[in-house]
């Protein structure tokens, strides 16, 4: 991993959050992702959503909502969702930066507690518990409660971060990217890792903040692959050895377990 460079010569709103939000074909959830982010009861932020060449109605339902000023669309060719993130980050004015999937949910007070929260901590990334949720919305499983604090050691063991919990201060480091070597292929974990290597720090709030959505088709439901694909990812971006990638492609498969053995009484 090469160490992340500053880019503080750019343009920055101090206490602005910039959620960047990809979107592909997510015309039957982004509604209610857009709507989750007008409820905030912190008002100071910036929706960059970027359309991954959505061969739906995407475009048409975010271009309705911006009536609102602070949302605004990025349009490319499909690319991907690490290009896509990038793009917005690109444009993102933002002290903080937020990621923000066109499939999850914040609630109301997502962004009041976090921006609050980073300021208590005195650091640059913060991330939250949250629940989890099935395709027409219901809580399907227990929330994920997270540790209060990790380093780079507990994240590159298992990732530790929610992506969509996660909340970024860019003004001491400026702006990170995501690696679009890896075809979107685990670029939000090695996205959190690369902040987290920062101050080798991060701190979570114990509250439940946000709904993370289970889908049917995501690559999370083919558990072979999904195997293989953290096998690579640990042998080939975090450089671990044979038997030390064959060692944390098991913490993550019992992380997994404790993660998703539980189901709502």
């Amino acid at each position: 991993m090469d160490k992340v460079k500053p880019t503080n010569n750019e343009k920055l709103i101090s206490g602005l959050v910039s959620i960047i939000m990809p979107c592909y074909n997510g015309e039957k959830f982004i509604k209610e992702t857009i709507e989750s982010v007008l409820a905030q009861t912190y008002t100071s932020w910036e929706l960059l959503i970027i359309d991954d060449g959505s061969k739906d109605s995407s475009v048409d339902i975010i271009k309705s909502y911006q009536q609102d000023q602070r949302i605004k669309l990025i349009q490319q060719a499909n690319a991907g969702s690490a290009a896509a993130r990038n793009n917005g980050i690109r444009s993102a004015q933002g002290q903080y930066i937020a990621l923000l999937d066109s499939d999850d949910i914040w609630f109301p007070n997502f962004l009041q507690e976090q921006v609050s929260f980073i300021k208590e901590k005195h650091t640059v990334c913060v991330y939250s518990s949250y629940t989890r949720i099935d395709e027409d919305s219901n809580e399907i499983l227990g929330p994920v409660r997270v540790k209060k604090h990790i380093s780079l050691k507990n994240m590159m063991a298992v990732d530790q971060i929610g992506c969509l919990t996660g909340l970024y201060d860019r003004e001491k480091y400026g702006k990170v990217y995501l690696h679009e070597e890896l075809k979107s292929l685990f670029d939000d974990y090695a996205y959190w890792i690369d902040i987290v290597k920062l101050e080798d720090s991060a701190y979570g709030n114990p509250k439940v903040l946000a709904k993370y959505r289970v889908r049917e088709n995501s690559m999370t439901s083919n558990k072979k692959k999904l195997i293989i694909k953290h096998y690579n990812f640990y042998r080939s971006y975090l450089k671990e050895g044979r038997i030390q990638s064959y060692i944390s492609v098991l913490q993550w498969g019992i992380q997994g377990f404790i993660k998703y053995k539980a189901k709502i009484r």
